[in-house]
Order: structure tokens, then sequence, then C-alpha cells
């Protein structure tokens, strides 16, 4: 009777070396921490509609381009319309109602060395400007490390 060869281990033997771990590949980014405008921040690139920029090093910049506007609302015009045929005088006093409407956009500049991107973020209200503020304050922060 054949045994197949096979070596008995001992226990006390020196184990082969380990096959080394490759170390993750630098090129490889992680998942989106961050989503400003149509930009994707990741722990290490930037990802544009123009390109991908490295984060580290980044310079951030923020600009609020945003006003308000006062408007009818079209409430008020057809109701000074329904009204005229009623009362002809005061049914116009309807068109002097107002209503304040912010509207703009805020641009952010994401700049490392000779890249640059702009985003352009539509808002309508000021919550809207803090939030966009907030996640490029964070983004700073991870740029820094």
């Amino acid at each position: 009777m054949t045994f197949p060869d096979s070596t008995p281990s001992d226990p006390w033997s020196v184990p082969p070396p380990a096959q080394p771990v490759p170390p993750p590949d630098p090129l490889v980014p992680g998942p989106v921490i961050a989503q400003i405008g149509d930009m994707a921040v990741t722990s290490t690139v930037v990802h544009t509609p123009a390109g991908d920029i490295p984060l580290a090093g980044s310079t951030w910049t923020v600009n609020d381009y945003w006003h308000s506007e006062q408007k009818i609302p079209p409430w008020a015009i057809a109701a000074a319309i329904v009204g005229f045929c009623v009362l002809t005088i005061f049914s116009l006093l309807f068109l002097l109602v107002k209503v304040t409407v912010p509207r703009g956009t805020v641009q952010v500049t994401v700049t490392n060395a000779t890249r640059q991107y702009v985003a352009r973020i539509p808002v309508t209200d000021q919550s809207q400007v803090t939030y966009v503020h907030q996640q490029v304050n964070y983004v700073r922060s991870l740029a820094a490390l």
C-alpha cells in the first residue's frame, strides 16, 4: 500500500514566509464623502466633470451671488381679475401685494496646482447657502490632513 507524498507537519518547524499583502492602490478612491454641486469628494480625490483633482493640498473658496426679488404672487393677480367684475377699484389693491423671492448661486472653486474647477450651485434659501458653506469647510479640513 502506498500513500501519497505528504510530509508530516512539525509543530516546531519554522513556517514558510507569509505572502506580503500588497498596499492599497492610492489611485483607487474610496466612497464619496461629500457632494458639493457636481463635485464628488472622496478621501483622496475630487471628482469633477472636467477630471479628477487631488484633494491633498487643494484650496477651496466660496462666493455668494444671490439676491432677493419682489414680485406679485399669481393668486393676487387672479383675485384682481376676478374682483374687477365685482368691485372695480378695490380689487386693484390686490396688485399691491408683494412676495420676496430669494434666488441666486453660490460659487465654489477648488484649486490644486494648475488644476481648477468652478461649480455654481443654485440656491433659493439662506439655509442652502449655509449648508454649502458647511460642506466646503468640512472638505477644507480633509484637504489639510
